[in-house]
């Protein structure tokens, strides 16, 4: 037999059942871990500036380096456990974009080359490129226009 419930019943049995919201954890840890990425990357930066190199070719060999060891991270299995830890602090860097890309790369590769890993692997990344590089290409126009 159903029971009816009033609004404030059904409250109290959702509440009594979702899990304890660890809102200020969750953000310290999203602030450590995505600070210590940023730390990496800052090291990294300025390691090849003392060597003497440009910034500009300096910024590409830290992005480069970044979105190597995210790779690596993932195919370690590791990334997975830092993003449980440090949610939004392991996905907004430039490590968690390698993160996206080459996950569903990984999972979908028993499906061939072309179908799985060549289609699959940007299904999470593939939206943010399509998004980043159309408002770059909408932005550049009104630049032009406008300058």
């Amino acid at each position: 037999m159903n029971q009816i419930y009033t609004k404030q019943e059904y409250q109290k049995y959702v509440d009594s059942k979702s899990p304890n919201s660890h809102l200020v954890t969750n953000c310290i840890w999203a602030f450590v871990v995505g600070g210590i990425i940023c730390i990496i990357g800052q090291f990294i930066s300025n390691y090849f500036l003392s060597k003497g190199l440009s910034r500009e070719i300096t910024a590409s060999i830290t992005s480069s380096t970044l979105i190597f060891f995210g790779v690596l991270l993932t195919a370690f299995n590791l990334y997975d456990d830092i993003g449980k830890k440090a949610g939004a602090g392991s996905i907004v860097p430039i490590t968690g974009f390698a993160n996206s890309v080459a996950s569903p790369a990984m999972e979908f590769k028993t499906e061939g080359y072309v179908l799985g890993l060549g289609a699959k692997m940007f299904t999470v990344a593939g939206p943010v490129l399509v998004y980043g590089i159309s408002t770059s290409i909408i932005v550049g126009i009104i630049h032009y226009f406008i300058h």
